[in-house]
């Protein structure tokens, strides 16, 4: 099992919808994903990443 309990295998799939594809990474504070790129934050509901841009949280600035 990978960061956030999500599987490894999904960690190498999962890239940013909002930035081409942007590289994401795992924030072990919020619980979330956030690309390294834009800075969107995803949640995880039940397990499942929820990588929909109008769900995105923008960063702050």
């Amino acid at each position: 099992m990978g960061p956030l309990g999500l599987p490894v295998e999904l960690w190498e799939v999962l890239a940013c919808p909002a930035d081409d594809r942007g590289r994401v990474e795992a924030d072990l504070a919020s619980g979330q994903i956030v690309c390294v790129e834009c800075g969107r934050r995803y949640d995880i509901r039940d397990g499942v990443p929820v990588m929909l841009i109008e769900e995105a949280t923008l960063p702050h600035g």
